[in-house]
């Protein structure tokens, strides 16, 4: 166990000293525990690291906005113990952070397994969208649903001990830690990079996985150049808890045949000792023949006026704070008549003044919406009242934004204005079961 500095993460240790060290991160709202079947065997030949996410299982809530974060505060965490080559396993967001470390710090990681895990989670809109439901209603919405996600139905009826353990374990993150983790999941997209994960790969979904199943777990098998493929039958997203011998097994196999050489001396890497090859029954997980993603172009920024033409930045800012449904409907729409004025409210609106570091965007969205009760602009209010409560305004904090405008601005402008932001506010924080 550990004492936790904001710079580091809560951890625990298990097996011997001078084995090998095996990394486990965990999913978004679980804890080490979920790890806890596989332990057993895997502390039989490697040193077991577990670690908690940020405000999850009593770890300190400081809150990590990035998967890069993420990354930096375990390479901190095992650099105070002296640990500098390891072998990693996570499972959805913690297959986020082993992707990260594989990309950004490939000298530290001999090999890696992926476990429910994705190049790219969903949308940003659905992650900033869960982050709003927290916020506005707390964590118990989405600790209710989560055994819908994690398991398979049969699994969750026959396990109701288990079920309740995965119930109670969201229930008690931390809520300001979970939104940000959101926030980390929806900026996370590395699909052009996947080429660069140099680490032998395993990457395991479960068949029935309805979060990020074998079609995601497909590509990241395509775009890793040393991968292979495991479905594991009859589990869902959290396949470590629904089928752990068929995952023990799985990783036995292949950080025991898996372990890529540590760096020329050069890189100041030592040596590995070789790790006793075990035999286990399971089949040999075979690859899946995919076609190669090609990495996306990479596009050099126009200069305008000496400087960095500002219009990806604000097209960026644009889908981050309205979403990318909107922006996407709102593009496709444009034509020879208003393509030149989407053009200019990205590269100006968004990209010069959202973007300027002079007020934050909880900031920014108080001052859109005081304008736009003072404008009569009730279509732009209904979307930048979403924007508001992606950019971390709760209801209440509108209302008071509003009850403001209306001393301000004028009664019968606040009156419209409360009766679109209490519309769009029903639709945007009412949990879905």
């Amino acid at each position: 166990m550990s004492e936790t500095p904001s710079n580091t993460l809560q951890y625990r240790f298990d097996g011997p000293e001078e084995a090998p060290v095996l990394i486990l991160g965990p999913s978004l709202g679980t804890t080490w525990h979920m790890w806890d079947r596989q332990v057993p065997e895997l502390a039989q030949q490697w040193r077991v690291f577990r670690y908690d996410l940020p405000g999850h299982g009593g770890a300190p809530a400081y809150p990590a906005g990035a998967v890069a974060d993420l990354a930096e505060r375990l390479l901190a965490t095992l650099d105070g113990l002296g640990v500098q080559r390891f072998g990693y396993a996570g499972c959805a967001f913690g297959g986020a952070v082993g992707v990260e470390l594989a990309l950004r710090h490939p000298e530290r990681v001999a090999s890696l397994a992926l476990i429910a895990a994705s190049p790219r989670f969903g949308t940003a809109d659905e992650f900033r969208q869960r982050g709003v439901i927290v916020r506005t209603n707390g964590l118990d919405p989405i600790a209710r649903t989560s055994p819908d996600r994690w398991f398979t139905s049969g699994f969750a009826a026959a396990q109701p001990a288990i079920t309740e353990w995965a119930v109670q374990m969201v229930r008690t993150t931390d809520p300001g830690c979970y939104i940000a983790a959101c926030e980390a999941l929806a900026a996370f997209d590395v699909r052009a990079e996947l080429g660069m994960v140099g680490a032998p790969t395993l990457v395991l979904v479960g068949s029935d996985d309805q979060v990020t199943g074998p079609a995601e777990a497909r590509i990241l098998v395509a775009g890793i150049p040393d991968a292979r493929l495991a479905v594991v039958p009859g589990a869902s997203h959290l396949v470590p808890v629904e089928q752990p011998a068929a995952v023990t097994d799985l990783l036995v196999r292949h950080f025991s045949t898996a372990w890529q050489p540590a760096y020329e001396s050069s890189t100041g890497q030592t040596a590995v000792p070789g790790i006793p090859v075990r035999a286990v029954v399971t089949a040999p997980v075979q690859p899946v023949p995919i076609a190669e993603i090609a990495p996306a172009p990479v596009v050099e920024p126009q200069q305008v006026m000496g400087r960095p033409d500002p219009y990806d930045a604000g097209l960026k800012v644009r889908r981050e704070v309205l979403g990318d449904a909107h922006v996407d409907r709102a593009l496709s729409q444009a034509d020879d008549f208003s393509g030149d004025f989407q053009e200019f409210i990205t590269r100006y609106a968004w990209g010069e003044i959202w973007d300027r570091p002079g007020l934050d965007r909880r900031s920014r969205s108080c001052v859109t919406l005081t304008a736009l009760v003072a404008g009569g602009h009730l279509d732009e209010l209904a979307f930048h009242t979403r924007a508001a409560l992606r950019n971390g305004l709760t209801p209440d904090e509108i209302k008071e934004v509003l009850l403001q405008a209306a001393v301000y601005c004028g009664v019968p402008a606040a009156n419209s204005a409360f009766r679109v932001a209490q519309q769009v506010i029903r639709e945007e924080t009412t949990p879905t079961e």
